[in-house]
């Protein structure tokens, strides 16, 4: 996994930041064309041929943090001109994700190379266990690799000693689980929307940031600085992303201009009742198993991959839903911005005709730094709901199931597993268990019956679009649960009300 502090993550940041405080000033129609120059000054070191390139890279970078696709760049269209069809915009447009071609390395095709730490030994494990005979020692005593037959199964690198076969891979193309992005016929990598479950990781693993997310932040912003009742339903994982303690957030985000937030762990704890009592329904009538919803992901991948699994996904709704379902029934004109730190839920938001709006980790921080907040220094407020521990546990793998687990009547009957993250191997995996429900594999003994399936490994904690390392995440999250959360009373939430309420 690339890690998240790298020069891309940055840029991405900066470019956000500094659209955020133009919108919020007033000034983006006006300085928005000056980011590329401000970004790429003269003198400047070019990262591809020249800073003129560079800059042409970065305004199309621009136009993406704008929400617009770049598939189709013009390079005689203005910044201003696509910030002003951005603010015009009734809602956001598909898709998701854009391929910034010009960024776009094109890697050669993954393949297996000899380094200079080959010792040309006598065992030559890598010349034995090719299946092909793809691999010789040559007169220079180091061994060489014929790319006409090898078959990139990587047998060579497994059994050298010295550790001097390496893999090139192609990074996006590696991360992808499906198979959704290919090489065009210009070398350049494209996306399969069809075949595509927008798990985000070719996004988070291109080491150039040729996959990009359409940003929804200038839209957000837009209808704050309106007078519009903008309320934020803000993901379990986001507390882990920031060194907060309950009620922080709440008050970071009302700063920007929400009128009021839900922390969405209240619709995780209505989600595993849901699942709770339609496992031990699934179980009485005799199915095999069941598996979790809560992943958008995970639901794209068994009904396009896997539909041989497709009866077993639960037919609960997200905790996003529920909880914009609060939110529409407190307010049915209020528009909701769902904050999380997943591409995959921007992509259930499309969906949902009750959120309108979804923003990641990044363009909440990028918000939060374009206002001059520090959400650790902000004073804490008080939440009108207190969600459980369990339902705020939703956001690290394992957390689903064991919610659902201690809402059971007879806890017997349960047989959990647990596919922590949608990688190749997870979705062979998840290959398996539907040729177990189709009848086509034999049933192993105590074969488990509810299935909880992460996109991300680890958790939400990891999405394609955290600022913060997943392992200090999920220790920040562990913190924020530990810090106050409601009782649940025969398997059952017992929402703590307080007299005060968050915003108004």
């Amino acid at each position: 996994m690339l890690n998240i502090n790298n020069n891309a993550s940055l840029l991405k940041r900066e470019i956000l930041v500094k659209i955020a405080k133009m919108q919020l000033e007033g000034t983006l129609l006006q300085k928005v064309r000056f980011i590329p120059k401000e970004l790429a000054p003269k003198g400047s070191k070019a990262i591809r041929c020249c800073i003129y390139h560079d800059r042409e890279i970065l305004k199309m970078r621009v136009m993406a943090r704008l929400g617009m696709s770049v598939e189709d760049f013009d390079d005689d269209v203005e910044l201003e001109d696509v910030a002003q069809e951005a603010l015009n915009r009734e809602k956001p447009t598909w898709p998701m994700l854009t391929v910034l071609h010009e960024a776009c390395n094109a890697c050669v095709k993954t393949h297996y190379m000899v380094t200079n730490a080959c010792q040309g030994c006598l065992a030559r494990p890598c010349e034995v266990n090719c299946p092909k005979q793809a691999i010789k020692v040559g007169e220079d005593r180091h061994s060489h690799i014929d790319p006409a037959k090898c078959i990139n199964c990587g047998l060579c690198m497994q059994n050298c000693p010295y550790h001097a076969i390496i893999k090139i891979p192609v990074p996006c193309e590696e991360a992808c689980p499906v198979g959704a992005i290919s090489k065009g016929e210009d070398g350049r990598e494209k996306i399969d929307f069809d075949k595509c479950i927008f798990c985000g990781n070719c996004m988070r693993e291109c080491p150039f940031s040729a996959m990009m997310d359409k940003s929804q932040l200038v839209d957000v912003i837009k209808h704050i600085m309106s007078g519009k009742k903008v309320v934020a339903l803000y993901a379990p994982a986001i507390a882990g992303q920031f060194k907060v303690q309950v009620g922080q957030l709440e008050a970071a985000l009302k700063m920007c201009g929400f009128s009021r937030t839900w922390e969405v762990a209240i619709g995780a704890d209505v989600c595993a009742d849901k699942e709770a009592a339609e496992f031990e329904e699934r179980m009485a009538r005799g199915d095999k198993m069941m598996t979790t919803s809560c992943c958008p992901a995970y639901v794209r991948a068994v009904k396009i991959h896997v539909p041989e699994l497709s009866s077993c996904i639960s037919d609960t709704r997200s905790p996003m839903h529920y909880t914009a379902e609060i939110a529409k029934k407190a307010d049915k004109d209020c528009i909701t911005v769902f904050i999380g730190p997943c591409l995959a839920k921007r992509r259930e938001g499309f969906d949902d005709e009750l959120v309108d709006y979804v923003l990641s980790a990044e363009e909440v921080a990028a918000f939060f730094e374009a206002k001059g907040i520090n959400v650790a220094q902000v004073e804490s407020m008080k939440p009108t709901i207190i969600p459980t521990e369990s339902g705020r546990n939703f956001a690290v793998s394992g957390g689903v199931a064991n919610s659902v687990k201690i809402r059971l009547h007879d806890k017997s009957i349960l047989r959990p597993t647990i596919i922590n993250g949608l990688n190749k191997a997870g979705m062979k995996m998840l290959a398996q268990y539907g040729k177990i429900n189709a009848g086509t594999m034999p049933t192993p003994v105590n074969c488990p019956n509810l299935v909880e399936v992460m996109a991300c490994e680890g958790g939400c904690i990891a999405g394609p679009s955290v600022v913060m390392n997943p392992k200090v995440a999920a220790f920040q999250l562990k913190k924020y649960v530990e810090s106050g959360a409601a009782d649940l009373v025969d398997g059952k939430p017992a929402k703590k009300e307080t007299p005060e309420t968050p915003t108004k």
